[in-house]
């Protein structure tokens, strides 16, 4: 499984910055460290989500979807936020 996500994960990341090249947007450090650190929370709370259901704890699932992933979620738009506030306000 691990394996699975980490491939899917690498090619989502080529095509992101594929799309980023092609459209000539260059993202400064700090966009890259948040964006990057939302994905691997986000990486973690999937993982412990569906960890602690098959181990038939659906309640410690929730929690961690909640605890772990929405902040994962508000990390990751923030960093596009970010990107994309400069780059209209650069334009």
């Amino acid at each position: 499984m691990w394996t699975i996500l980490f491939l899917c994960l690498a090619i989502i990341f080529l095509g992101v910055i594929w799309v980023l090249n092609k459209k000539d947007v260059k993202l400064t450090w700090y966009e890259w460290l948040i964006g990057s650190l939302g994905i691997l929370i986000l990486g973690f709370a999937v993982q412990n989500f569906f960890g602690s259901f098959s181990e038939a704890e659906p309640k410690a699932a929730w929690t961690f979807a909640w605890v772990f992933g929405i902040p994962a979620l508000v990390l990751i738009a923030l960093a596009w936020q970010l990107a994309a506030r400069r780059v209209k306000r650069l334009a």
